[in-house]
């Protein structure tokens, strides 16, 4: 056989074997979904809140379970502005490898019904699983002549326009439970929005605002150091933290005006379903952590996870329509 041919032949062969060692690699390399592999990294959990505010506080304790059941720390990453906006559009720039994960809440669904130009969609998000329930809590500062519902919202008639509501921004869980108020009692007052929640309390202690409705998780470290006045709690039954606080519903006469929030894990869209279910798996085991669920309870939340992730997403079909029905009922827009 000619040397140039037996030379050619080899260069096939050295090419074939190369091609197949290649390929065999890749099969036995491990992939960046792989759940036996994950996490390898820490991860980001996204908070939409300011530093130092309740919800804040909570991301943070649940990140370091979180982070003791994944084996990796959950890093915290304030993201604040927008009503939560900038912290979901961020999330939708994301790789979906699971080292990224957002706290997401109702108040995102109510900003993509506001906005519908907006460029995330909370329907499009893996849903990982709920993390917990909280109502709004009606405050006032702690010297405020307001000691009952039936008091403000007198003074709201004798004074039409004059008292004013804060919120952490348009469309945010205060600024709609505050609406569905002042609609429900039939007054007007005039409504606030700062830039975050941690602001809310600095208003009504500057006498900026009377009145104003923040989560349970932003309103009980403020009720509990004397700073502000618990009238009313939203949810459907009496706080356990609260329990000589009306409903809102009692103190109105109402069935109507129950106005949970919630917040849950999402993670960008087609995350790997291996993924899905360690995170689901993870943040089960997370959650039943004696210490994080006292935490939570003492802040007026209630730990609620999601059985399965297939649940947290019906749930956010379901809430999707009902802030659709506050919003229309109430005329909340951007203006």
């Amino acid at each position: 056989m000619p040397v140039s041919t037996l030379g050619a032949r080899r260069q096939v062969l050295h090419t074939m074997l190369g091609l197949s060692i290649a390929a065999m690699s890749g099969l036995f390399a491990p992939t960046t979904w792989a759940a036996e592999d994950y996490p390898a990294r820490p991860i980001r959990l996204v908070v939409p809140y300011a530093a130092g505010g309740g919800p804040d506080i909570q991301a943070r304790k649940l990140g370091e379970v979180l982070g003791k059941e994944l084996g990796q720390p959950v890093v915290i990453e304030n993201k604040v502005g927008a009503g939560g906006m900038l912290a979901a559009e961020y999330m939708g720039q994301q790789r979906a490898d699971g080292y990224t994960l957002l706290l997401g809440s109702s108040t995102h669904i109510a900003q993509k019904l506001l906005q519908p130009a907006a460029r995330f969609d909370p329907a499009t998000f893996t849903h990982i699983s709920r993390i917990g329930v909280s109502p709004a809590v009606l405050i006032v500062r702690s010297d405020s002549p307001y000691r009952t519902v039936g008091e403000l919202v007198a003074a709201a008639r004798r004074m039409p326009g004059t008292l004013n509501y804060a919120s952490g921004g348009i469309g945010s869980a205060a600024h709609i439970a505050g609406a569905a108020f002042v609609s429900a009692a039939n007054v007007e007052a005039l409504h606030i929005p700062y830039k975050g929640s941690v602001d809310i309390v600095p208003a009504l202690i500057k006498g900026d605002a009377q009145f104003a409705f923040p989560v349970a998780g932003t309103a009980m470290p403020q009720i509990n150091n004397g700073k502000v006045r618990a009238l009313v709690v939203t949810s459907a039954a009496r706080n356990v933290m609260l329990p000589q606080v009306q409903t809102l519903n009692e103190a109105l006469g109402r069935t109507d005006l129950v106005l949970d929030s919630w917040s849950g894990i999402w993670a960008p869209a087609n995350l790997p379903r291996p993924l899905v279910m360690r995170l689901h798996a993870a943040i089960l085991k997370a959650l039943m952590d004696p210490g994080l669920r006292r935490f939570y309870a003492e802040s007026g939340s209630l730990i609620d996870p999601s059985p399965t992730p297939e649940d947290f997403s019906r749930l956010i079909i379901e809430e999707t329509a009902k802030t659709r029905q506050v919003i229309d009922k109430n005329h909340i827009t951007l203006e």
